[in-house]
């Protein structure tokens, strides 16, 4: 399998461009340097921005909604001719398994285009008919148009699914882009740029520059007078960041930011598809997914049998190569992570947790245990109210506890900073709708798990975010609507 291109460079106005300051791209799965990538300064930056700005008044301002979706079409073709490249990429920088790099990440990024292709050709418009006091018939239509510039600022977890799933709409808006992609993950995103190089998008239309987040790529982006909107999925405290910087120009933002997920098990759901739903929601991608499962209420008449059986589900998970046969679980991104999230192993030994299984770093004897590996840790035992069970870890981990009663686990859930997502495993359908309109999240699961149209609206609550993207609440966001009223 190829890997990725030893230096990195930015995309800007349809050029690939170096910059003399460069960082290095380190393998999650054994530590080694695989490349280096180009870090803009201000100047970058700026020359981004002014490449985007001068693309809306040249030939990309110019397109139609139709001639738009075409471009879309191009880039989504163009991922799946290089689709094993891509494979690569995201396998590389993320050490996640070939298998979820195939079936999930790139073929979703290819999804993304196509589904906003079909969306803006689909897009019609509002058109009102009233009588004026003259008696004249008057005609108002809503007309929808692009913010101009957007900057897209882009996480390390699924780093092609969720770039592209930004891109995606705010080209077919009309918008042009300028994207950051993490530090941590910088290899699709430079794909992705190749691609729309090869699709034949106007100069400027997509821009791409590589960097961090304080003195760097992002706050030089985010802080910029000329960028008219920004969106941003990442850690809450950035977004916090963010939102202040977009409050000068009062600028439009949509965040998707982190979550404390919780899965409820009633004691009348399918046993072992909760079982096996809860090892997936709070274990996929070594449980770096700002939808997984952290915190785990279980009916109280089944509770000791369930964590047993979630210990043994979670004793059998392979960690390993990505290119490993039934490889369940990666590395975490890096190193510097794996010990924010082994701080919380030792956090939740000094609260009082009871240790069901996990909460260490597995010993390969080989090249892995230069990575970033822990092991999946399940936790019992503590109250609601400490650190691990109220603070995203964001990690392969889960606290589970019992409950009693249907008020009791909707106040529990509900008692959280975070408000994303939720599931619910029951057979009770009447009691499914009921407490899925009493939580406070954005979304709920009921026996299912990460399983979404992708028409639907997305995005969170409280400091899991703000805003709604998805569908036409996508093309809400990436773009203006002006009324046109016509007294003929």
């Amino acid at each position: 399998m190829p890997h990725p291109a030893p230096l990195l460079r930015h995309y800007i106005g349809g050029e690939f461009v170096a910059s003399e300051k460069t960082f290095a791209n380190i393998s999650p799965v054994d530590g080694r340097v695989l490349g280096h990538v180009c870090e803009a300064d201000r100047g970058t930056v700026n020359r981004a921005v002014a490449a985007a700005r001068a693309a809306q008044v040249g030939a990309w301002g110019r397109t139609s909604a139709n001639e738009r979706a075409e471009f879309l079409l191009r880039i989504a073709s163009g991922i799946e001719r290089r689709f094993e490249e891509f494979v690569a990429a995201e396998v590389a920088d993320t050490g996640r398994s070939v298998k979820q790099a195939r079936t999930l990440d790139v073929a979703r990024g290819v999804q993304n285009f196509r589904t906003f292709a079909e969306l803006i050709r689909q897009a019609g418009g509002e058109f009102y008919e009233m009588r004026a006091a003259d008696g004249n018939d008057v005609f108002s239509y809503v007309v929808r148009k692009p913010h101009g510039v957007v900057a897209i600022v882009s996480p390390w977890n699924l780093p092609l699914l969720l770039l592209t799933w930004k891109v995606a709409p705010a080209l077919a808006c009309g918008n042009s882009i300028i994207a950051k992609p993490s530090e941590e993950t910088p290899s699709s995103a430079s794909l992705l740029a190749e691609v729309i190089d090869e699709a034949g998008l106007p100069a400027g239309a997509f821009n791409l520059v590589h960097g961090f987040g304080p003195d760097s790529a992002g706050e030089f982006l985010t802080r910029h007078a000329a960028v008219d909107a920004i969106t941003f999925t990442g850690e809450s405290r950035t977004g916090a960041t963010i939102m202040r910087a977009a409050a000068e120009g009062v600028r439009e933002v949509s965040f998707e930011l982190g979550g404390k997920n919780a899965a409820v098990v009633f004691a009348d759901a399918d046993f072992d598809q909760a079982v096996a739903g809860v090892l997936r929601s709070s274990f996929t991608n070594s449980g770096q997914v700002c939808l997984c499962s952290e915190r785990v209420y279980v009916e109280r008449p089944i509770f000791e049998r369930f964590v047993a059986a979630l210990k043994a589900g979670a004793e059998k998970l392979k960690i390993g190569y990505p290119d490993e046969d039934g490889v369940d679980m990666g590395p975490l991104i890096s190193r510097a992570h794996r010990d924010k999230v082994l701080g919380y192993f030792a956090l939740a030994r000094d609260e009082g947790a009871t240790l069901v299984c996990g909460g260490g770093v597995p010993a390969f004897g080989d090249a892995r245990d230069g990575g970033a590996y822990v092991q999946p840790t399940i936790w019992t035992g503590l109250g609601d109210d400490a650190r691990c069970v109220r603070e995203e870890v964001f990690g392969p981990v889960c606290h589970v506890s019992p409950f009693d009663a249907d008020d009791e686990v909707v106040r529990r859930v509900n008692d959280s900073d975070y408000g994303l997502c939720a599931a619910l495993w029951t057979r009770d359908l009447k009691r499914a709708h009921t407490l899925s309109r009493r939580l406070r999240v954005g979304m709920v699961w009921v026996n299912t798990w990460f399983l979404r149209d992708l028409r639907t609206p997305f995005g969170g609550v409280g400091l899991s975010g703000l805003g709604r993207e998805g569908g036409r609440h996508s093309l809400d966001f990436y773009s203006e609507l002006t009324t046109v009223c016509i007294n003929p």
